[in-house]
């Protein structure tokens, strides 16, 4: 299996990123140092959000995210993420995630975007 990096890649929603504040015009930055990975993502309803997750060796993710939205609400929640790498190269996660204060599930998709 090769070596997983999150470092320096960029994701997009590609699957559950059509409604709400996180669309697929949302950019996470995801960067890592060992089994540390972290992101940036801003977009059209949200002003900043971060997550920080633990990566296990086969590069899946164990998260907790937050982000302010354009309306001054402040959402948390975690997310297990599912890596799959693509026949490019590109990295796909498979997202479970869970709103923390409206105990909302769901499922979505986010793929890399090459620059």
């Amino acid at each position: 299996m090769p070596v997983i990096n999150y470092n320096n890649r960029s994701f997009v929603g590609t699957e559950n990123y059509d409604s709400g504040d996180l669309t697929s015009e949302i950019v996470f930055k995801y960067q890592q140092k060992g089994d540390v990975v972290w992101a940036l993502f801003e977009g059209p309803r949200i002003k900043l959000g971060t997550l920080v997750a633990q990566a296990d060796p086969d590069g899946d993710l164990e998260m907790v995210w937050h982000y302010l939205n354009v309306n001054g609400r402040l959402v948390a929640g975690s997310c297990s993420s599912k890596l799959e790498i693509l026949p490019d190269g590109r990295y796909r996660l498979h997202e479970t995630w869970r709103i923390h204060d409206s105990f909302e599930e769901g499922h979505s998709v986010i793929e890399e975007v090459r620059s």
